[in-house]
């Protein structure tokens, strides 16, 4: 569907499930993100973002290896939420993936595609306001955080840290 220098980001196929699964249930993908899920979370999680088509969070597959090493795209902003309506991207990748640009190669293309392919004047992302390297992400894909977007996000217990959410926001270009 998409492809960068590195990567492939495509709709998840069956062979991606075991290895989104393990990303899912990993503890320290999953910090500031929420629980790790079961198989049939993940399952669930899939068969959600399908639901999204055209949009949806993609596969995304490192060409060289042909791994599938995350999670990155747009999607409809949770009805419960501040950013119902608006266009929404989110990524997540495997630990072994981090600190090397992945997320940001994969976000950016998302962005991409979202402004030649959506008519939306703005996308936004949203994060557990801890989430300190996601928001360093947002920056330097650049995107403005939006105060008036942060939300007590429901998915989340009232005493849980990630429940505190912010939002960053880019305009088209």
């Amino acid at each position: 569907m998409i492809e960068t220098n590195r990567l492939i980001l495509r709709r998840p196929e069956a062979a991606d499930r075991p290895p989104l699964h393990a990303m899912w249930a990993d503890p320290a993908v999953m910090a500031d993100l929420g629980p790790v899920k079961s198989v049939a979370d993940s399952d669930a999680t899939l068969a959600r973002h399908a639901s999204y088509a055209p949009l949806g969070f993609w596969a995304v597959v490192h060409r060289e290896n042909g791994k599938t090493i995350g999670f990155c795209g747009l999607k409809p902003g949770a009805a419960e939420t501040p950013i119902a309506g608006t266009l929404e991207i989110g990524w997540m990748l495997a630990q072994p993936y981090w600190g090397g640009g992945y997320a940001r190669e994969a976000a950016a293309a998302s962005l991409a595609w979202g402004w030649a392919n959506r008519c939306e004047e703005a996308i936004v992302a949203i994060t557990a306001r801890q989430n300190v390297k996601s928001r360093g992400l947002m920056e330097r894909l650049g995107m403005m955080y939006d105060p008036a977007l942060d939300f007590a996000h429901p998915q989340f217990a009232a005493d849980d840290p990630r429940r505190d959410t912010v939002t960053y926001r880019i305009e088209r270009p």
